[in-house]
Protein backbone atom coordinates (compact mmCIF):
# COMPACT_ATOMS: atom_id res chain seq x y z
CA UNK A 1 0.00 0.00 0.00
CA UNK A 2 1.58 3.07 -0.75
CA UNK A 3 1.51 6.22 1.70
CA UNK A 4 -0.02 9.32 -0.05
CA UNK A 5 -1.44 12.54 1.11
CA UNK A 6 -5.13 13.35 -0.52
CA UNK A 7 -7.07 16.47 0.46
CA UNK A 8 -9.15 14.50 2.50
CA UNK A 9 -6.49 13.27 4.80
CA UNK A 10 -4.02 16.15 4.62
CA UNK A 11 -5.11 18.22 7.49
CA UNK A 12 -5.34 15.11 9.82
CA UNK A 13 -1.80 14.45 9.21
CA UNK A 14 -0.45 17.92 9.98
CA UNK A 15 -2.60 17.28 13.32
CA UNK A 16 -0.96 14.47 13.94
CA UNK A 17 2.30 16.22 13.20
CA UNK A 18 1.49 18.80 15.72
CA UNK A 19 0.81 16.43 18.35
CA UNK A 20 4.29 14.93 18.01
CA UNK A 21 6.38 17.93 17.63
CA UNK A 22 5.65 21.40 19.58
CA UNK A 23 7.67 23.18 16.80
CA UNK A 24 5.63 22.24 13.90
CA UNK A 25 2.40 23.03 16.13
CA UNK A 26 3.83 26.36 16.52
CA UNK A 27 3.47 26.96 12.51
CA UNK A 28 0.08 25.79 12.25
CA UNK A 29 -0.94 28.35 15.21
CA UNK A 30 0.47 31.05 13.84
CA UNK A 31 -0.12 30.68 9.88
CA UNK A 32 -2.65 28.19 9.66
CA UNK A 33 -2.22 24.85 7.60
CA UNK A 34 0.07 24.95 4.57
CA UNK A 35 -1.99 24.57 0.85
CA UNK A 36 -2.25 21.37 -0.31
CA UNK A 37 0.60 21.96 -3.01
CA UNK A 38 0.10 19.66 -6.21
CA UNK A 39 0.58 19.36 -9.99
CA UNK A 40 -0.73 17.18 -12.19
CA UNK A 41 1.44 13.91 -13.43
CA UNK A 42 2.25 15.42 -16.82
CA UNK A 43 5.36 15.55 -18.67
CA UNK A 44 4.93 19.68 -18.39
CA UNK A 45 5.08 19.61 -14.78
CA UNK A 46 8.89 17.49 -15.07
CA UNK A 47 9.65 19.84 -17.46
CA UNK A 48 8.38 22.64 -15.23
CA UNK A 49 10.69 21.36 -11.83
CA UNK A 50 13.63 20.62 -14.30
CA UNK A 51 13.34 24.15 -15.11
CA UNK A 52 13.06 25.05 -11.02
CA UNK A 53 16.49 23.23 -10.41
CA UNK A 54 18.97 26.27 -8.72
CA UNK A 55 16.58 29.42 -10.09
CA UNK A 56 14.10 31.88 -8.53
CA UNK A 57 10.48 29.92 -8.79
CA UNK A 58 9.38 32.95 -10.47
CA UNK A 59 11.80 32.49 -13.14
CA UNK A 60 10.78 29.18 -13.84
CA UNK A 61 7.35 29.88 -14.05
CA UNK A 62 8.20 32.71 -16.32
CA UNK A 63 10.07 29.97 -18.55
CA UNK A 64 7.51 27.80 -18.57
CA UNK A 65 4.61 30.39 -19.78
CA UNK A 66 7.42 31.16 -22.34
CA UNK A 67 7.77 27.75 -23.60
CA UNK A 68 3.75 27.32 -23.22
CA UNK A 69 3.04 30.49 -25.20
CA UNK A 70 5.48 28.87 -28.22
CA UNK A 71 3.86 25.60 -28.26
CA UNK A 72 0.41 25.43 -27.01
CA UNK A 73 0.66 22.34 -25.33
CA UNK A 74 3.79 21.51 -23.62
CA UNK A 75 4.17 17.59 -24.85
CA UNK A 76 7.17 15.52 -25.74
CA UNK A 77 6.95 15.82 -29.52
CA UNK A 78 6.37 19.60 -29.54
CA UNK A 79 9.16 20.58 -27.36
CA UNK A 80 11.91 17.90 -29.28
CA UNK A 81 10.61 20.00 -32.71
CA UNK A 82 11.56 23.29 -31.45
CA UNK A 83 15.11 24.44 -32.53
CA UNK A 84 18.16 25.45 -29.67
CA UNK A 85 17.58 29.59 -30.73
CA UNK A 86 13.59 28.85 -30.16
CA UNK A 87 14.62 27.27 -26.62
CA UNK A 88 16.77 30.03 -25.64
CA UNK A 89 13.96 32.50 -26.53
CA UNK A 90 11.98 31.05 -23.64
CA UNK A 91 14.86 31.10 -21.16
CA UNK A 92 16.58 27.98 -21.22
CA UNK A 93 19.89 27.51 -20.93
CA UNK A 94 21.58 24.88 -22.87
CA UNK A 95 21.85 22.93 -20.40
CA UNK A 96 18.24 22.84 -19.67
CA UNK A 97 17.50 22.67 -23.19
CA UNK A 98 19.86 19.05 -23.28
CA UNK A 99 17.74 17.80 -20.01
CA UNK A 100 14.36 18.45 -21.49
CA UNK A 101 15.23 16.79 -25.07
CA UNK A 102 16.00 13.75 -22.92
CA UNK A 103 13.11 13.85 -20.91
CA UNK A 104 11.15 13.66 -24.03
CA UNK A 105 12.85 11.04 -26.03
CA UNK A 106 12.90 8.99 -22.59
CA UNK A 107 8.90 9.53 -22.58
CA UNK A 108 8.29 8.95 -26.48
CA UNK A 109 10.65 5.77 -26.49
CA UNK A 110 8.69 4.29 -23.77
CA UNK A 111 11.72 4.34 -21.48
CA UNK A 112 9.76 6.05 -18.95
CA UNK A 113 6.25 5.92 -18.69
CA UNK A 114 4.88 8.31 -16.35
CA UNK A 115 1.38 6.43 -15.90
CA UNK A 116 3.15 3.28 -14.49
CA UNK A 117 4.41 5.54 -11.50
CA UNK A 118 1.65 5.87 -10.34
CA UNK A 119 1.75 2.57 -8.84
CA UNK A 120 5.36 2.37 -8.10
CA UNK A 121 7.30 2.51 -4.63
CA UNK A 122 9.17 5.44 -4.21
CA UNK A 123 12.60 3.96 -4.33
CA UNK A 124 11.94 2.34 -7.90
CA UNK A 125 10.21 5.55 -9.37
CA UNK A 126 13.66 7.64 -7.90
CA UNK A 127 15.94 5.22 -9.85
CA UNK A 128 14.67 5.20 -13.05
CA UNK A 129 14.22 9.00 -13.16
CA UNK A 130 17.47 9.29 -11.65
CA UNK A 131 18.78 7.35 -14.59
CA UNK A 132 17.99 10.07 -16.95
CA UNK A 133 20.67 12.67 -17.64
CA UNK A 134 19.74 16.18 -15.50
CA UNK A 135 17.90 14.85 -13.19
CA UNK A 136 18.67 14.42 -9.45
CA UNK A 137 17.45 13.49 -6.37
CA UNK A 138 15.92 16.92 -5.92
CA UNK A 139 14.11 17.09 -8.94
CA UNK A 140 13.02 13.40 -7.90
CA UNK A 141 11.82 14.57 -4.70
CA UNK A 142 9.73 17.09 -6.01
CA UNK A 143 7.92 15.18 -8.25
CA UNK A 144 7.19 12.40 -5.79
CA UNK A 145 5.76 15.34 -3.30
CA UNK A 146 3.83 17.39 -5.47
CA UNK A 147 2.73 15.15 -8.31
CA UNK A 148 2.54 11.23 -7.01
CA UNK A 149 1.70 13.23 -3.49
CA UNK A 150 3.96 10.75 -1.95
CA UNK A 151 3.79 10.98 2.10
CA UNK A 152 7.04 10.41 3.41
CA UNK A 153 9.71 12.31 1.36
CA UNK A 154 12.17 14.64 2.64
CA UNK A 155 14.16 16.62 0.13
CA UNK A 156 17.64 17.57 2.22
CA UNK A 157 18.76 19.03 -1.31
CA UNK A 158 16.06 21.87 -1.11
CA UNK A 159 17.48 24.97 0.77
CA UNK A 160 14.18 26.81 1.52
CA UNK A 161 13.17 23.57 3.13
CA UNK A 162 16.77 22.99 5.05
CA UNK A 163 16.81 26.63 6.20
CA UNK A 164 13.18 26.75 7.34
CA UNK A 165 13.61 23.46 9.94
CA UNK A 166 17.48 25.13 11.11
CA UNK A 167 15.08 28.32 12.15
CA UNK A 168 12.08 26.48 13.54
CA UNK A 169 13.99 24.35 15.48
CA UNK A 170 16.84 26.92 16.41
CA UNK A 171 19.35 24.78 15.00
CA UNK A 172 23.03 25.71 14.48
CA UNK A 173 23.48 27.29 10.63
CA UNK A 174 26.77 24.67 10.20
CA UNK A 175 24.23 21.89 11.07
CA UNK A 176 24.69 19.19 8.37
CA UNK A 177 22.42 17.17 5.70
CA UNK A 178 23.06 14.27 7.78
CA UNK A 179 22.34 15.50 11.08
CA UNK A 180 18.48 16.90 9.51
CA UNK A 181 18.44 13.82 8.18
CA UNK A 182 17.89 11.98 11.35
CA UNK A 183 16.31 14.60 12.84
CA UNK A 184 13.53 14.54 10.25
CA UNK A 185 13.06 10.54 10.67
CA UNK A 186 10.86 11.91 14.17
CA UNK A 187 8.46 12.76 11.19
CA UNK A 188 7.95 9.41 9.84
CA UNK A 189 5.76 8.08 7.83
CA UNK A 190 4.54 12.09 6.80
CA UNK A 191 7.85 13.37 6.27
CA UNK A 192 6.22 15.29 3.12
CA UNK A 193 3.91 17.28 4.94
CA UNK A 194 6.28 18.02 7.27
CA UNK A 195 8.34 19.70 4.63
CA UNK A 196 5.39 21.20 3.31
CA UNK A 197 4.69 22.87 6.98
CA UNK A 198 8.44 24.23 6.83
CA UNK A 199 7.75 25.72 3.02
CA UNK A 200 4.91 27.30 4.33
CA UNK A 201 6.83 28.86 7.71
CA UNK A 202 9.65 29.55 4.98
CA UNK A 203 7.12 31.67 2.54
CA UNK A 204 4.78 33.31 5.94
CA UNK A 205 7.47 34.57 8.39
CA UNK A 206 9.34 37.29 8.48
CA UNK A 207 12.87 37.38 7.13
CA UNK A 208 15.05 37.97 9.49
Amino acid sequence: MLNKFTPDNFHTICDALANIDTDLSSVIQTYGYPPLWSRPNSFESLVHIILEQQVSLASALSALNKLRERVQEITPANVLVLTDEEMRSCYLSRQKMTYVRYLAEAILSGQIDLDAFEQMPDDEVRAQLVSLKGIGNWTVDVYLMFVLKRADIFPVGDLAAVNAFKRVKGLEPATTREELVALAKAWQPYRTVATMLLWHYYLSAPKK
